[in-house]
């Protein structure tokens, strides 16, 4: 039996970590590259794109491989652009990394011939997965997005946060946009019921702010976004530990794409495959499968066949079908997990097409997702976070019954 009595601790970062504005940034030129595909008539499954992104002070070099019918020249003035926005959204106006002063080199080329002969279907040979790899999926009855409460939260302080700061107005105005939030979460019995350490480092752009000066603009904000009683006089508070934090972002550390994979999850809660996501189109599985993974497991719990549900997807490139399907349901399940295994082959075509066809991700829809994480958002009428809905779980009951 696992334990029932633990402390266990995720942490999450704001869209303003150097490392998320890196993600921001390849997500929003995967997202260009669907409507620029859509406009010229182009077929969004044929989209290719892997963009990489490093933001250091003043500087932003945006590489990777892409595949499209449109205008080389054109498309990196538009690169170019997108990046600018979405350093603007994100809040950066300081004197190290300014939306409008900040250099940016695009260096996209052509897909190899070699990986996309993998990829491409042919003849009989339907479309492969765009590389090898593990991707795994998790849900929890821990929350209502049935997600790890320790992430979920950490998640949620941020927000807040961000939320307060872009207003414009309130105490948080003198937030700046590099955040981290982490939480320790008790569980007694198996169950999340408080937090025994919270730890906040936030921009401020007011250098003479103490740390003790920020606890008392961020508390009211953290409060409200954890559960009301998780907060007790027990309950230790790292606010800005190391004292004042005003030079942030890429001018304070360089960020890049895909280093933060266990803040995009389950925050240390269920396994990682080895791949990150953002910068990448749907036909590269470490990215579609893991959506796909999150799918299936989130809708075996809300099928009320299991509390905790693990799933792991594994692919060879150049090969459509997964290799392998494995679940564990962590001592909670109503079924036995072999015969789930096979069912959830029966309920979703597990390829990569029959993914991107199920869950509709050739859209732009990725620059959302580059922020708080990608699993436990609410499902948008764009289609965006698809794999959020838990509208299998009828086909699923049907197929163990």
């Amino acid at each position: 039996m696992s334990r029932q009595n633990y402390l266990f601790t995720s942490e999450s970062v704001g869209e303003g970590h150097p490392d998320k504005v890196a993600d921001q940034i390849s997500d929003e030129v995967v997202d260009l590259f669907f409507k620029e595909a859509a406009k010229a008539g182009m077929d969004a499954a044929q989209v290719r794109v892997a963009c990489e992104t490093l933001a250091t002070t003043n500087r932003v070099v945006i590489a990777g491989e892409v595949r499209t019918s449109l205008d080389e020249k054109a498309m990196k003035s538009k690169v170019k652009s997108a990046a600018r926005k979405a350093i603007r959204a994100i809040g950066y106006e300081q004197p190290g990394f300014h939306w409008k002063s900040v250099k940016i080199d695009v260096l996209l080329h052509g897909q190899s011939a070699d990986i996309a002969q993998g990829v491409d279907e042919a003849g009989n040979k339907d479309e492969g997965a765009g590389d090898q790899g593990i991707m795994f999926g998790y849900a929890s009855r821990e929350t209502p997005e049935l997600l790890p409460a320790p992430i979920y939260y950490a998640h949620k302080i941020l927000e807040t946060l961000t939320e307060a700061r872009k207003s414009g107005t309130g105490p948080a105005a003198v937030l700046g946009p590099d955040a981290k939030s982490q939480v320790t979460v008790r569980y007694e019995n198996g169950k999340p019921v408080g937090v025994t350490q919270i730890v906040l480092s936030t921009q401020h752009m007011d250098d003479k702010l103490s740390s003790a000066d920020v606890r008392k603009i961020v508390e009211p904000y953290i409060r409200e976004a954890l559960p009301k009683g998780w907060i007790s006089d027990d309950t230790v508070w790292h606010v800005n530990p190391t004292g004042k934090f005003v030079i942030g972002g890429p001018d304070g550390d360089a960020g890049l794409t895909g280093r933060k994979i266990i803040v995009d999850t389950y925050g240390g809660a269920a396994p990682h495959g080895g791949g990150a996501f953002s910068g990448k189109d749907p036909t590269k599985v470490d990215r579609s499968a893991a959506y796909a993974a999150r799918y299936l497991a989130k809708n075996v719990v809300a099928a009320g066949l299991a509390e905790r549900a693990t799933i792991q997807l594994s692919y060879a490139i150049g090969v459509a079908k997964p290799l392998s399907i494995y679940v564990d349901l962590h001592g909670t399940g109503k079924v036995d997990e072999a015969r789930l295994e096979t069912a959830l082959a029966e309920v979703m075509d597990l390829t990569p097409r029959g993914i991107r066809t199920h869950l509709e991700l050739n859209k732009p829809i990725y620059a959302k997702t580059s922020a708080y994480g990608h699993f436990g958002r609410k499902a948008g009428r764009d289609g965006s976070f698809s794999w959020e809905k838990t509208d299998l779980v009828k086909a699923l009951k049907a197929a163990v019954a």
